[in-house]
């Protein structure tokens, strides 16, 4: 049976439309390098994990929306304090507020990330046949420069982010903000990421058609081809 063509099609975006080179550790232990920091990148990447998993997300429901970026910088810096401090290192610091400036500048750049080879000819693919796109992510305001460094963002005619929305997903209200950007019911829209909660579990449960992509044990298969497996994905931050 032929599947009905979507009217609107939602990406999350890192770790389904990009990701970091490399790894996390390894950019932030090249960056405290500069600082005159020796860390292993293993370690820091292990501590970076444990510590953004533990963190509460990003949503800010209660500030001005100017107040948004500086509540933005001091979440990640909080993140990067403690993973320094777990990694054993934080002491070495002189300065951790200019070198946390540099990193959180990094990851607004296109500079860490790599656009996955499937996503440009999927884009392409879906505008030529019609369909909307938009960016429902649990990142922040710098995804806007990201996107437009790495010549993606005229692709999307929305971009939906959890802090500024007040609301990460996987809760259903992020998916209906994004929904009535594009006047679209639920069951016209898919939405495609990488993590089981957030990207399938909260797509499902607003009412689209959540589709899993496993860029974890990818072996050349498509966006298309990806949706709905039911194994475990990693979580995609950065910094």
């Amino acid at each position: 049976m032929k599947t009905e063509q979507p009217k609107v099609i939602f990406l999350d975006a890192v770790g389904t439309l990009f990701g970091v080179k490399g790894s996390v550790g390894e950019v932030y232990s090249q960056i405290a390098q500069e600082f005159g920091i020796e860390v292993n990148a293993k370690t820091i990447n292990q501590a970076f994990f444990s510590c953004f998993k533990a963190s509460p997300p990003p949503i800010f429901p209660d500030i001005d929306e100017q107040d948004i970026p500086q509540s933005e910088f001091e979440w990640w810096r909080a993140i990067a304090y403690q993973t320094f401090e777990r990694a054993g290192v934080i002491a070495q610091f002189s300065d951790f507020s200019s070198f946390f400036s540099e990193l959180y500048i990094h990851f607004g750049t296109a500079e860490p990330w790599f656009v996955y080879a499937d996503v440009v000819a999927s884009l392409k693919k879906w505008q030529k046949m019609g369909i909307e796109l938009g960016i429902i992510s649990n990142f922040d305001s710098r995804i806007y420069s990201v996107l437009q460094d790495l010549e993606l963002r005229d692709f999307f005619g929305s971009v939906t982010i959890c802090t500024q929305v007040g609301i990460a997903k996987p809760d259903p209200k992020i998916f209906a903000i994004a929904l009535e950007k594009h006047n679209c019911s639920p069951t016209a829209a898919w939405h495609i990421g990488d993590s089981i909660k957030e990207d399938y579990q909260g797509a499902n449960a607003a009412g689209l058609r959540g589709i899993w992509i496993n860029r974890q044990e990818e072996a050349g298969g498509s966006q298309e081809e990806a949706g709905g497996r039911e194994q475990g994905a990693g979580e995609k931050p950065h910094t």
